[in-house]
């Protein structure tokens, strides 16, 4: 079992919390604390980043779509980047592939959309 650590930064597009360890029955709520204190402005995107994520369990799933209705009601989005792919598994069966916006590291989830549209313009 590996403990729970959720890192908190921010970026341009919005807050991203790094999360490391075991999310599950007794860790979720942890995560739950983290979001409920966040503040997501309408039109910024929170990015859970699991790329140090050991294991999540139905318990870490709920928190995951906690924390995607919490930036939904504040009128902003989620995005979850390097996802494990036990936990991508997991996400596919249930259908919240999805739901999720999902990005192979938090550093592409956090690309500005202009940047984005910019970069292909110049290719």
């Amino acid at each position: 079992m590996s403990p729970l650590t959720i890192t908190a930064r921010n970026a341009a597009t919005g807050p991203v919390l790094e999360i490391a360890g075991d999310l599950d029955h007794h860790t979720a709520h942890e995560l739950r604390k983290v979001v409920d204190g966040l503040t997501v402005a309408s039109g910024e995107l929170l990015v859970l980043d699991l790329a140090a994520l050991d294991f999540c369990d139905s318990s870490g799933i709920s928190a995951l779509l906690s924390a995607r209705s919490l930036a939904v009601e504040h009128g902003g989005d989620i995005a979850l980047a390097a996802v494990p792919a036990n936990t991508a598994r997991i996400l596919g069966i249930v259908g919240l592939d999805r739901v999720f916006t999902i990005h192979p590291s938090a550093a592409t989830a956090t690309l500005r959309k202009s940047t984005t549209l910019r970069s292909a313009q110049e290719c």
